[in-house]
This record gives C-alpha cells, structure tokens and sequence, in this order.
C-alpha cells in the first residue's frame, strides 16, 4: 500500500481542490416574454420554443 513520504500541505491541498466546485446552471432570455430560461428547453412561463407555442398556458 502505497502511503505518502510528506505531509500534504494545506497550500498544496487546496491548489488540488481549486476546480472542485458547483457552477451556476446556464440561463438564456426567452425571446417572447423575457424571462429566464435553461437553453434549448420549452419556456415554463409562456410555454414557447424556436418561437412556437409548444405548451398551452392559462392567462391568469
């Protein structure tokens, strides 16, 4: 089993752990009524896509 010769410091830990964290989810603008949006998926709120009503949705 192979064990470490140095202690790993905590520089050197950290320096390793630099690109482990969360990103924020890609947003895109909906071009009918300005919300956000995730890219390449129907709108939630007006129920468009590619400038088509996919989803029908009730005017409240």
């Amino acid at each position: 089993m192979a064990v470490p010769k140095k202690k790993t410091s905590k520089s050197r830990k950290n320096m390793r752990r630099a690109h482990d964290f969360l990103t924020a989810p890609a947003t895109s603008v909906c071009p009918q009524c300005k919300s956000p949006k995730m890219p390449h998926r129907v709108c939630p709120s007006c129920g468009t896509y590619k400038g088509k009503e996919i989803l029908k949705t009730e005017d409240l």
